[in-house]
């Protein structure tokens, strides 16, 4: 048998935000993102989006390089506020024509887009009537999803509704280093109960199209291992694996909360209050497949010390101490591990065993890798950006993914992150991650990377050369 099936898709990925720039054009309202990295001292060196690397612009020419590739699918997201600048209610047109002349020309190159609605720019006008925590803006996203079913549904056959909810919900409402910049545990579970709400409101109404296409949901896949065999670190890990995991899969993927997690949620805090009828809106609308972003694995270990939530966002190694949350659990540093300048660990066999760990709790559902990616600062040589730890990086993953899929799992494309260097949200433009290099000092000029043209052998090789 072939190791990756025929119709297997082989893909790249982005964010609206994080590659459009045209923050404020042709009718655009402003997301939370737009306005929280104008705040001094919120990101890394005070970048913002306002620009970034100008995708609005210069879409036809990052098609062309795609297609140059050989890429067969784009999945990238929609900007939120570019359609509905109030965050309902009045559409902006201009908005609207820019993703389907973006979705078109994908397609007169071969391209198959696959649309993530949300990846974190909610429109600052929702934001300021309570967002997440206000369960109008769960009704107020099923507007905006209707619209974009509506407008690109006859072109567009793959989507998925959120992106990483552990990372917009946990970092802008327990660590408070994503806008709305909140530190409170309740507010966040309460945030997250309307997010998937939200979805399944969404994927309700994409069945009441005519779309013969398929819904999804994304969420960062981070297997965990324990430190050490001891009863406490071990107790650790399976704690870590119900709030990081299992707490942002079930509710998608079985319709309920992990029942011992929701029991002391409950207790402690009174959340998440549920509207009559919310449990069998989420077992009823479960989606048709899972999107996993996966970048690491956390080693974990008891926490009997304090509450650390710094993360390294300069790219010096070691520069931000433990993660972790009191009389819960901490990620340490294997002292086996192989690590990048952000001190992600790279582990390849972790992806295929976190996908046999979603197929051994939640069958045979479908699956795309929708991001898998190495963060690194690229060398220029002679003019070419040499980014052989790239190469490597994803080599091994492909490996991992291969095994997966011989081992029995559904698994139906490969999405890197990202498919040119773009704004990291917290990092600027020094965490690089494309196959194309962006020239901040030359008018922002493409310039296709040593790992361009690795992928590119290995999409026209279905996989065989790597």
């Amino acid at each position: 048998m072939a190791a990756f099936p025929d119709n297997f898709l082989w893909g790249a990925a982005t964010a609206a935000w994080q590659v459009e720039g045209a923050h404020d054009e042709d009718g655009k309202g402003l997301s939370i993102w737009d306005v929280f990295s104008h705040q001094p001292g919120t990101t890394y060196q005070d970048t913002n989006g306002d620009v970034a690397v100008d995708h609005y612009h210069r879409f036809r020419e990052d098609i062309a390089l795609m297609a140059e590739m050989g890429l067969q699918s784009y999945r990238f997201s929609i900007s939120w506020p570019r359609l509905l600048p109030a965050g309902r209610g009045e559409v902006n047109e201009a908005g609207v024509a820019f993703y389907s002349d973006l979705i078109d020309a994908l397609l007169a190159n071969n391209i198959e887009p696959m649309i993530t609605l949300y990846h974190w720019d909610l429109p600052q006008a929702l934001q300021d009537e309570g967002g997440w925590e206000s369960r109008a803006t769960a009704t107020a996203f099923v507007e905006y999803a209707r619209l974009c079913y509506a407008r690109y549904g006859d072109r567009v056959k793959r989507w998925a509704t959120f992106n990483e909810t552990i990372v917009f919900i946990g970092h802008g409402y327990i660590t408070g280093s994503h806008p709305p910049s909140v530190n409170n545990t309740a507010r966040a579970i309460q945030a997250c109960h309307h997010v998937f709400v939200a979805h399944a409101l969404a994927v309700q109404a994409f069945r009441n199209t005519d779309i013969q296409g398929e819904i999804g949901f994304v969420n960062v896949l981070q297997p965990h291992t324990p430190l050490t065999q001891s009863a406490e670190d071990i107790a650790a890990t399976e704690l870590a694996d119900a709030i990081h995991t299992h707490w942002f899969y079930d509710p998608i993927l079985k319709g309920a909360y992990p029942e011992e997690l929701l029991e002391q949620t409950q207790r402690l805090w009174g959340v998440p209050q549920c509207e009559p009828g919310d449990m069998a809106l989420l077992r009823d609308n479960r989606c048709d497949f899972i999107g996993l972003n996966y970048y690491r694995r956390e080693t974990v270990a008891a926490n009997p010390g304090e509450t650390s939530t710094q993360a390294n966002h300069s790219g010096e190694r070691q520069s931000a101490g433990e993660f972790g949350f009191k009389g819960l659990f901490k990620f340490v540093r294997n002292p086996q591990g192989v690590y990048t300048d952000w001190d992600w660990e790279i582990w390849p066999q972790g992806l295929t065993d976190g996908i046999m760990m979603i197929k051994a709790r939640y069958g045979d559902i479908p699956i795309y890798i929708t991001e898998n990616g190495l963060g690194a600062k690229d060398p220029i040589v002679d003019g070419e950006v040499v980014d052989d730890p790239r190469i490597d990086y994803l080599r091994m993953h492909i490996d991992a993914l291969e095994n997966a899929i011989a081992m029995g799992a559904d698994v139906r494309g490969y999405y890197p992150w990202s498919f040119i260097d773009l704004l990291s949200w917290l990092n600027g433009y020094k965490k690089q991650y494309g196959f194309v290099y962006v020239d901040h000092t030359q008018n922002l000029a493409r310039k296709r990377k040593k790992s361009y043209y690795w992928y590119q052998n290995v999409i026209a090789s279905h996989g065989e050369q790597r």
